[in-house]
Order: C-alpha cells, then sequence, then structure tokens
C-alpha cells in the first residue's frame, strides 16, 4: 500500500524550518500586517453572517503563438494579463487564498514546463502577480527591449505558458494557509503524468477515494478533498498513459475518476504533455461558464467576469452544462464531451442570493425579483401602514433584493393611489391631488460601516459590545415609537451578528417594531457541495426548532431520532433518509420565523422584532434555473448529502463541534 505524502509539493513532501531574526522595521511590519488580517477576521466574522464558499476558477489555454499576441495586442503578456483581470473579477468568491499554474507547449526534454505559484497574503492575488511582473522587471535590467521578443521572454518567464489556471480560495476544508490553496501538482519525469488542479467544490466520499486507489492518506490528505481527487485523476491519467503514451484519451479517464466522486464540483487540470480540461458535475451545483474564440478559451466560475475581461456579449459567453467537460489537446482541438450522464438540474441557488457578482443582468433580476416577492409578506406585517414605515438594507450585498422589495411596495402603493383618485370622481383640489400623487414608499440609509474600527478583544461580553460599532446608524432617519423600521438581508445563517450587533444598533433609534427580512428562505441543514455550512447547532433555524420541542415537553423524540440515526450508522445506512428533516416536521415556517425572532432579540430589549424569509415557492419562481435548495429543504441531490446531515445530527446530539464530513 502506497503512503501518502503529507504535503502535495512537486515529487514529495519536503519542509525547510527557518528562523529569521527581525530587525525593528521588519517587525513593525509584520506586526502591522498581522493587525489588519486579525481586524478583517473579527469585523467580517461578527458583521455579517457570511457564508464562506469554494472556490473561483479561471482557466485560459492561448491558442496562438506568444508573437501573434505580441503583434495584436501590443505584449506578449497577454494571458497572463487576462488571467489577472479574471481572477480579480471574481475575488469575490475566494480571499482565504490564491493560486496559478502554467504549462508551456513544446518545451525542450530538460527545461521546466510546469509551474505553479500560490500565496495566503492578505491580498493574494496581487501579491502572485507582482512575483510574476517582479520577474520581466529583473530580466528588464538586463536587456531591456526583452519584452519584445517573445521567444526569449517564453524562454525566461516561468509563467509565460500556453495553458493556464488560476484559483480563488474560500476554505471550508482544512486549513488557511498557502499549502490548501490550489492548484495542486503532481510531478513526473514523463510530462503526460504531470498534473495540475484546481476547482470549486467539495466531496462528501473522500476517505471512499482513497480507499479506492489504495492510498493511505496522511494528515494533510485527509484534510483536504482536493487531496482524494488528485489521487483518483492521477491514477487514471497514469493509466491512459500506459494505454496510449502518444495520444491521451482524457475524455475516457475523466469519465472513470468523475463516476467516482459524491459532490458538486467545476474543475479545471492542465496535464504536462499539453492537454487541458475543465468539468462540471451531473447535477450542475456548482457553476461554469465558458467562451471560446480564435485567440483563446475561456473558461470561469462565473459568466460576468468573462463577459467583463473579454469585452463579450451575453450569448457569447456559454453555460457548460450539468456533467459536460471541456477538452482541449495539446494541438489546439477542441471538444465539448458528455463526461458524467446529466441528472435533474440542482444548480446552487446561493449562487443567485449571494455569491456571484450581481452585475450579470440575470443574477441581478433574479436578485431584485427575490425581494420584489417579499413585498407581499413586508406589507401584510405592517397592515399596509407605509406611512409609519422606514425600509432600508443591511449589508451592501443585499442592496439589489432592497430595490425589488422596494419597487414591490412602490408598485402596492401606486395601485392605491390610483383606486383612490378614481374614487373620487370630480370631488378634489390641486392641494388634495398633489399630497396622493407626491406620497413615497420611505427610504433611508439607516446604518452605515465603519470600516476603519478593529477589535482585537477575545473576551466575549466585551467583544459584543465592541462589534456593535462596526456599523453607525444615522439619527433623525426614524421618529421615534411610532415608525416601524424594516431592513432586507440577504440570509439569515446563524444570527450571532443580528443579536449581538444589529438589531441592538437599530434599536438606538428607538423605532416603534423592527421587521428582519431574509432575502433567502430558513437555512435548516448544512451543505456539503461548497458552502461552508456544516454545523447543525450553528444555524439559529435549528436551535428554533430545538426551542420548539423543549417548549412542548418533548425532548425524548429528539432523543429517539438520534437512536434511530445511530442505527442507521450502525448498518452503514446513513444515506439512506435525512433524519432532521423530522425535526422540523411538526412546526410551520411561521412558528419558527417567530421562535428565531424571540432568539435574535437582545436580553432586555423592549422593541418588538419580526422575522420574515422568502418561501421556497417564491424562491424558485424568482430563480426558475437554480433549483437546487437542500440547505432550505434537507433534499439532497445525492446519497452523500443525507449521511451528511445525518452526521452532523449525531455530531450535535453528542456535543462534537466538527464537521459533518
Amino acid at each position: 500500500m502506497k503512503n501518502g505524502p503529507h504535503s502535495y509539493e512537486d515529487c514529495g513532501a519536503f519542509f525547510i524550518i527557518c528562523l529569521v531574526n527581525l530587525n525593528n522595521t521588519a517587525f513593525h511590519n509584520f506586526t502591522n500586517q498581522l493587525n489588519f488580517a486579525l481586524s478583517c477576521i473579527i469585523v467580517n466574522y461578527y458583521m455579517s453572517d457570511a457564508i464562506k464558499h469554494e472556490c473561483g476558477l479561471a482557466f485560459i489555454r492561448l491558442r496562438k503563438p506568444f508573437s501573434y499576441y505580441q503583434q495584436q495586442y501590443g505584449t506578449v503578456m497577454w494571458g497572463i494579463n487576462k488571467l489577472y483581470l479574471l481572477m480579480e473579477k471574481q475575488h469575490n468568491r475566494g480571499q482565504d487564498g490564491a493560486g496559478v499554474a502554467a504549462v508551456k507547449l513544446n518545451v525542450e526534454p530538460g527545461y521546466p514546463f510546469l509551474q505553479r505559484i500560490r500565496s495566503s497574503a492578505p491580498q493574494p492575488i496581487v501579491d502572485i502577480f507582482a512575483k510574476i511582473n517582479n520577474e520581466v522587471k529583473e530580466l528588464e535590467k538586463f536587456q531591456t527591449d526583452i519584452t519584445k521578443h517573445p521567444g526569449l521572454m517564453k524562454g525566461h518567464i516561468s509563467f509565460l505558458g500556453e495553458l493556464l489556471l488560476g484559483h480563488l480560495r474560500y476554505g471550508t476544508q482544512g486549513k488557511n494557509n498557502t499549502d490548501f490553496c490550489h492548484p495542486f501538482i503532481k510531478r513526473n519525469t514523463a510530462p503526460a503524468r504531470n498534473l495540475a488542479l484546481a476547482g470549486n467544490f467539495n466531496l462528501v466520499n473522500a476517505d471512499e477515494l482513497f480507499a479506492l486507489v489504495n492510498i493511505d492518506p496522511g494528515e494533510f490528505q485527509k484534510q483536504s478533498d482536493l487531496a482524494a481527487m488528485m489521487e483518483v485523476i492521477h491514477h487514471f491519467l497514469e493509466k491512459g498513459d500506459e494505454e496510449s503514451p502518444e495520444n491521451l484519451d482524457v475524455t475516457k479517464l475523466l469519465r472513470k475518476a468523475t463516476s467516482l466522486f459524491d459532490g458538486g464540483f467545476t474543475v479545471g487540470g492542465l496535464i504536462g504533455n499539453g492537454d487541458s480540461f475543465v468539468f462540471r458535475d451531473a447535477h450542475g451545483i456548482r457553476p461554469a461558464y465558458y467562451y471560446i474564440n480564435d485567440d483563446v478559451v475561456v473558461a470561469a466560475s462565473e459568466r460576468s467576469a468573462i463577459r467583463t475581461v473579454f469585452n463579450v456579449g451575453e450569448n457569447e459567453v456559454l453555460e457548460l452544462m450539468p456533467g459536460k467537460g471541456i477538452i482541449v489537446k495539446a494541438d489546439g482541438s477542441i471538444k465539448i464531451e458528455q463526461i458524467l450522464a446529466p441528472k435533474e438540474r440542482k444548480a446552487c441557488s446561493f449562487e443567485r442570493i449571494y455569491f456571484s457578482r450581481g452585475s450579470d443582468e440575470k443574477i441581478y433580476s433574479e436578485r431584485h425579483a427575490l425581494g420584489y416577492n417579499l413585498s407581499e409578506q413586508v406589507l401584510h406585517a405592517i397592515n399596509n401602514d407605509l406611512k409609519h414605515t422606514i425600509f432600508s438594507f443591511i449589508p451592501n450585498t443585499a442592496e439589489i433584493a432592497f430595490y425589488g422589495l422596494q419597487k414591490g411596495v412602490e408598485d402596492y402603493l401606486n395601485k392605491i393611489k390610483i383606486q383612490r383618485i378614481m374614487s373620487w370622481g370630480n370631488d378634489f383640489d390641486e392641494e388634495k391631488l398633489t399630497e396622493m400623487i407626491t406620497r413615497r414608499v420611505r427610504v433611508e440609509k439607516v446604518a452605515i460601516k465603519d470600516v476603519k474600527l478593529r477589535t482585537f478583544i477575545t473576551e466575549d461580553t466585551s467583544r459584543n459590545e465592541m462589534v456593535q460599532h462596526v456599523y453607525d446608524v444615522t439619527y433623525g432617519t426614524v421618529t421615534k415609537n411610532q415608525d416601524t423600521l424594516i431592513v432586507i438581508d440577504d440570509s439569515i445563517v446563524r444570527g450571532t451578528t443580528l443579536k449581538e450587533s444589529i438589531v441592538r444598533m437599530l434599536g438606538r433609534l428607538q423605532p416603534k417594531k423592527i421587521i428582519v427580512v431574509s432575502s433567502a428562505p430558513q437555512i435548516r441543514y448544512p451543505d456539503c457541495y461548497g458552502i461552508d455550512m456544516s454545523k447543525l447547532g450553528d444555524f439559529i433555524a435549528f436551535r428554533a426548532a430545538i426551542e420548539l420541542w423543549k417548549e412542548r415537553n418533548k425532548e425524548h423524540c429528539l432523543q429517539e431520532l438520534y437512536n434511530k440515526c445511530k442505527e442507521l450508522d450502525r448498518t452503514g445506512n446513513l444515506q439512506s433518509e435525512n433524519i432532521v428533516q423530522q425535526i422540523y416536521k411538526p412546526f410551520s415556517t411561521t412558528e419558527l420565523s417567530n421562535k428565531i425572532a424571540e432568539l435574535i432579540t437582545p436580553k432586555g430589549f423592549s422593541i418588538p422584532v419580526q422575522v420574515i424569509f422568502q418561501t421556497i415557492e417564491s424562491l424558485h419562481k424568482a430563480c426558475p434555473t437554480n433549483t437546487g435548495d437542500w440547505y432550505f429543504t434537507g433534499n439532497y441531490p445525492t446519497a452523500g448529502g443525507n449521511r451528511v446531515v445525518n452526521k452532523a445530527f449525531l455530531n450535535y446530539m453528542e456535543g462534537k463541534n466538527v464537521r459533518g464530513y
């Protein structure tokens, strides 16, 4: 049996421990950077129920010689520049780290053809491309016109390859250091057995994958599902090279490998022989888009990033459909192949609610619709009293949904105006008519984020008091004890931010009532396909359900469900059903929402708080093509999802604060 390495680094594991004596200036700079990083972590965690998701992918395959790009675009660095922009336009998808791999075509034996660089610096994309650019600057010191010579540039610039793969990481598994940043690489003396791999995914069967390829994983590998995917794909890559060393069948090896994966994934890979690929899971859980012209093949996690960087129309950027793969051979030939048989489409709805950039017109319109669809519930909650209601949003990512909510309420108000005016007949004057037609929905910016505020206090009470002040309220916007204040958010996950910061902060304005509106439905279940939501006890909706069970004196029912789950685990059937769905079954959505409102209300807080959630039906109406809703409904697209949610329930009942996968 093979022993897995501790870390993926070329052919094996190499560790160098350096003790560096820092002078005063260096130490001062180091502590400043450390303080900046810590402040970002603290502020981000406490000031938004931020959901982390893994990750962002950028793939570029140049189709012409470098001399062409020099002549056509004025720079031999055109491909690298486009990769930088493609990654920057997706930086919302990953801020824990980044990485780039490059493969050069037609390299003489003995010369390097595969390069990889990664960074977990505070600004990892800038850090990586600054290092690449510094290599050019160093060459220019000795040969000032070298950038005008494509052949020399390719020979001397490490990352000037025809095949480029970039990745942005949001860590949902493993530690947030450089070792866990994609791409991972495997090196071999045979070019076709060299592989660089990066992706936006999670696998729920990583342990089984190691066993399938006869690998005993090391500590590093156990913490990385990419390590498992790498071993499986590389296993079939070696087999494929043995079968056909002159013409590797990439489609065949990917079909064999991906059939073993349980999860949601979009993955890109570069092979040392010059072949490359991007593939997507059979349900289309994670997003993937591509663009092809005579100069380049591009793939990325977001359509708008490709459109912006390459200045192309919406219809020119295509979705890579579920189960499909783009295969680009070393000779430049391109195939779109069916790697996995497509299954029921379950594209992640959170991509539309929160993750992807709203600059895509379809995503913008869907987020707008999410807000619009909430207007009826909101009007009912305020008894249609728009005169004494103020609308706002927190955080800024909820702004588009807020516009939709505002439009929905305005449409209602305009209908009322028309009905009232028509009911008057001729019984009106200019003053009366003016008063009616100038009525407006009251919209205010009630909170402003103080991005400069940092706190390093670790004691809970003091820290909670400090983080309240990351937002400043706009005084004078609310009529005290008369106005209802409505704020919309993307989603409510843990409720910590609301209770410890936002609700207290809004309370300083002394409204009659606070209504928090979520453009997402209640998050009830863990995700295991790339979103960092894996512990049941973290979810405010789950804690609300547990409280309702306790209030009904039926805690013994939870124990019965736990015993049933243990039996499924004992018999190896955790994947057979979702036990946690039974925890929510006795309660209506309204009951859970009311209990959530209680849980997010700070102790001693006198202002009534209400919470309104998007319904599942209105979610699908707004986002018709992204129907993946397992974190709301518990209906997982793969069997591994049931195993994860049941494992998460076992962990909760046993007091284990660990992931379910």
